[in-house]
């Protein structure tokens, strides 16, 4: 518990369902980073024509992609850590967001076994929820 003024600001419940679901949400994707990363798509059962579209992405767009993820999980941690860091990471997942959005959707052809608007929408409700939910926490004084 701290204490803000004359008040003790306790961490809510909440708090560590929403740090504990996000990380465990956003290491998927890490590990989907890191399996990509390190060549390994063929162990997750994707085809040649998904791996060559992994291999054909430009170097900025994987920067972008490695800024959505490990910003999204820094960003769990830090909640959970109850850092008020945590928005700002949060921030730098959604700029890594942005950037590998718009290769995958507007620079690339996305092959359409991987085509999945659906869980791009999951990631950016999820991701503009922790956001939201650091700042909130953190006017709350509940993240220092």
């Amino acid at each position: 518990m701290e204490t803000i003024g004359d008040k003790s600001v306790k961490a809510p419940w909440h708090l560590w369902v929403v740090g504990a679901v996000t990380l465990l949400w956003n290491s998927l994707g890490g590990f989907s980073y890191t399996m990509t990363r390190l060549g390994m798509l063929e162990n997750l059962g994707m085809g040649e024509v998904e791996i060559a579209y992994f291999a054909s992405a430009p170097a900025w767009s994987n920067f972008f992609w490695a800024l959505g993820v490990w910003g999204a999980i820094l960003g769990s941690i830090l909640l959970l850590l109850r850092s008020r860091f945590a928005f700002y990471s949060v921030a730098v997942a959604i700029i890594g967001l942005v950037g590998s959005n718009i290769w995958q959707y507007g620079l690339s052809e996305v092959p359409e076994s991987l085509a999945s608007p659906t869980l791009t929408i999951l990631i950016w409700i999820t991701t503009l929820f922790m956001l939201v939910y650091a700042q909130r926490m953190t006017k709350a004084g509940v993240l220092r």
